[in-house]
C-alpha cells in the first residue's frame, strides 16, 4: 500500500509538474512568440506587414491586448468562417493609448530608441487636448504608422491640398511643430523653396514632422525657390497669402482682404483699375517694396520713368509697398 501512494504521489506530482510546465510552455509561446501569430492563416498580412515595420523588434502582444470576446471572434473567423483576412477593425481603438505611452512618453528600458513625443505640439493637441485615441491617426493600415493625408481629412474635411506638385504630399510636410497653431510658418515651406543652408538648418532640431517627414528629393527639386529678403515689408507666414487647401497663388482679391481701400491711395487707382494691373505685376513678390532703383526698370517698361516717391501723392519715400 505504501509502495503504491508513492507511486501515485509521483505520479501526481509529474502530472501536475507536466501540466503546469505545458501550460507555462503555452504561455510563453502563445504571448511571446510572433511566429506563434502567424500560425493562423488569417494573420499572414498582418505578420508581413510586422516585419516591415518599425515594430518589428517589439512582440505582438506589448501593444495587443485583445479581450476574450475579441480572440472568441477571432477564432470564429479563423476556424469555422475561413476568412482570409483578420477582421476589419478602422475606426475602433485597436491599440489603446496607454500601451503607446508606455514607449512613446515614459523611458522603457526595453525600447530605449522608441520616438518620444513629449514636446510634439502635435500629439499634444490631437491626443491631450482633443482625446484622441493614437490608432485614430496610426492606426489605418496594418502596421503602418505614418499617418496619411486620407486619414487626416476624416477629421478635417475639405482640407485637401490643390497646390501644383503639393497633391501627393503628406500633411506634416507642411504643418509643424514648431508653431502654437501647428501652421507652417516661414522656415518650413522653406524647406522646399529655400535652399540646402535652411533644410540643414530643420534638420537639426530634430522635430517629428521634419525627422519623419521630410520631402522627396524630385519633390524638393521641383519646388520654385524664393528670394524672401529680410528687410522686405509685411513679413508673416507664407498662409497669409498662399492658401494650398484653396487657392495657391495670391490674386488681387487676396491683397485687397488686408489693404482693402489701397486702390483710394495715390495712383493706385489708375493701374489697378483703370490699367487693370495686378498688384504682383509692379510689387514683385516677397520683397514687395518698389524703391528708385526698381522703377527705373520696372516702371519704365509702361511708362516713362517717374520718381515713385510721388507715387502717392505726399511725398513718402522709396519705402512705400
Amino acid at each position: 500500500p505504501r509502495l503504491a501512494k508513492a507511486i501515485i504521489a509521483i505520479l501526481i506530482v509529474v502530472s501536475v509538474s507536466g501540466a503546469g510546465l505545458t501550460a507555462f510552455t503555452t504561455y510563453i509561446i502563445t504571448q511571446n512568440d510572433p511566429e506563434f501569430c502567424n500560425k493562423c492563416h488569417i494573420m499572414n498580412d498582418s505578420f508581413a506587414a510586422w516585419k516591415n515595420s518599425v515594430h518589428n523588434d517589439i512582440n505582438c502582444h506589448e501593444c495587443h491586448h485583445l479581450s476574450i470576446s475579441e480572440l472568441n471572434s477571432l477564432l470564429v473567423s479563423a476556424i469555422i468562417l475561413r476568412t482570409d483576412k483578420v477582421p476589419v477593425r478602422y475606426g475602433k481603438i485597436i491599440v489603446p493609448w496607454k500601451y503607446c505611452m508606455g514607449c512613446h512618453w515614459e523611458e522603457n528600458e526595453k525600447y530605449p530608441g522608441a520616438v518620444k513625443i513629449n514636446s510634439s505640439r502635435l500629439h499634444s493637441k490631437h491626443y491631450f487636448m482633443e482625446q484622441i485615441e493614437c490608432s485614430k491617426c496610426h492606426g489605418y493600415k496594418v502596421h503602418e504608422f505614418r499617418p496619411e493625408e486620407k486619414y487626416c481629412l476624416e477629421c478635417h474635411k475639405g482640407k485637401v491640398v490643390h497646390g501644383k506638385g503639393m497633391g501627393g504630399l503628406a500633411c506634416l510636410n507642411c504643418h509643424t511643430d514648431r508653431t502654437a497653431d501647428l501652421r507652417p510658418g516661414p522656415n518650413k515651406c522653406l524647406f522646399c523653396h529655400g535652399d540646402d543652408y535652411v533644410r540643414e538648418m530643420l534638420l537639426l532640431d530634430e522635430t517629428l514632422d521634419v525627422t519623419h517627414f521630410t520631402p522627396s528629393d524630385k519633390t524638393i527639386e521641383m519646388a520654385t525657390k524664393i528670394d524672401r529678403p529680410k528687410d522686405a515689408p509685411m513679413q508673416f507666414f507664407c498662409y497669409e497669402c498662399h492658401k494650398p487647401h484653396d487657392r495657391v497663388r495670391p490674386d488681387y482679391g487676396t491683397c485687397i482682404s488686408c489693404h482693402p481701400r489701397i486702390v483710394q491711395v495715390g495712383k493706385h487707382q489708375i493701374h489697378v483699375q483703370t490699367a487693370g494691373i495686378e498688384c504682383t505685376e509692379c510689387h514683385k513678390q516677397h520683397s514687395w517694396r518698389v524703391d528708385k532703383k526698381t522703377a527705373k526698370t520696372l516702371c519704365a517698361d509702361c511708362h516713362d520713368y517717374q520718381d515713385p516717391d510721388n507715387f502717392l501723392g505726399n511725398g513718402v519715400s522709396e519705402q512705400h509697398s
